[in-house]
């Protein structure tokens, strides 16, 4: 979910919450997009703020354009490092912040279109 600010029609991500003087209202974003930009994380961040396992491999992190509204940050899943591609078609799909956790975190996330 996004927001979409009631005076401009500006979309954000994430929603900003509808909490008192709130001036966005909630707006679904599409769920398929291109790799507008990336990089390829490849050490373990700083624990805090990190809370990934500490067994680390490398990920990708996208601006993801989502036609018409906005572009947000997240991972891309599914594909080999190599084969990332500006402009690159995806959809949204999820990913385990530490796979191997019992109860994991999910993680909004962005595969190749059909590699789901």
């Amino acid at each position: 979910m996004g927001g979409r600010h009631r005076q401009t029609g500006r979309v954000t991500f994430p929603y900003p919450g509808d909490g008192p003087g709130a001036e966005f209202d909630p707006v679904a974003l599409p769920t398929r997009g291109t790799v507008w930009s990336y990089t390829i994380q490849r050490f373990r961040p700083k624990t805090p703020p990190y809370a990934g396992p500490e067994a680390f491999e490398p990920w990708a992190l996208a601006y993801v354009e989502l036609p018409g509204a906005v572009i947000v940050e997240a991972r891309l899943v599914g594909v080999d490092l190599d084969a990332i591609r500006i402009g690159m078609a995806v959809e949204l799909t999820r990913v385990a912040l530490d796979p191997a956790a019992q109860d994991p975190f999910w993680l909004p996330a962005f595969c190749p279109e059909a590699a789901q």
